[in-house]
């Protein structure tokens, strides 16, 4: 999504460090939260710094990734993964994602370093090009003239970029369809 003229998504990593919008300060401001340890991480899980059921994923899934780099030690990896896992898991206990993205990291571990950083990404990545099948299958449902009606996080802040149930809706723009949308 654009602001200012310039992209951006949800989340993101920058070296080692977590960036993602603060969705606290929204509408009122807009700043980049900027987490460099695993426990900035999970603080901001917590405290709905980063909201959404996908960029909750990807944020869990970064914060594996903090803890992958940061290790020194090959032989702790995993067991520093797994204790780290359980701290990510415990921020957000109905975050589905959030445990997908930590166990998904924890089993690329196992594969090697290099697995577990390509897993990481791969795991934002991944909600992005899901949101974008979102919106052209189901732009292929709504006709012109439908009003449609959303709530909860549902636009490119949840989802990392795109959106879920908004992704159908920013397709019909592009395709000059008649619509009108209710968001609550």
């Amino acid at each position: 999504m654009k602001v200012n003229n310039k992209s951006y998504r949800a989340i993101w990593m920058e070296n080692s460090t977590v960036c993602m919008i603060n969705q606290n300060l929204l509408p009122f401001e807009f700043k980049i939260h900027y987490c460099n340890s695993i426990d900035e991480t999970c603080d901001a899980i917590k405290t709905m710094i980063i909201r959404g059921a996908g960029s909750i994923g990807a944020a869990g899934g970064y914060a594996m990734l903090q803890v992958v780099l940061k290790n020194k030690n090959v032989e702790n990896l995993t067991n520093d993964l797994e204790i780290a896992k359980q701290k990510i898991d415990s921020t957000r206990p109905t975050a589905v994602n959030l445990f997908y993205a930590t166990h998904r990291v924890l089993e690329a571990s196992k594969v090697s370093k290099e697995f577990a950083v390509s897993e990481a990404h791969a795991i934002a990545d991944e909600c992005v090009e899901q949101s974008k099948k979102i919106g052209i299958f189901g732009n292929e449902l709504i006709k012109d003239g439908y009003k449609i009606e959303t709530h909860c996080n549902a636009g490119w802040l949840g989802l990392v970029d795109y959106g879920s149930a908004l992704a159908p809706v920013h397709r019909l723009r592009k395709r000059q369809k008649k619509h009108f949308c209710f968001c609550g």
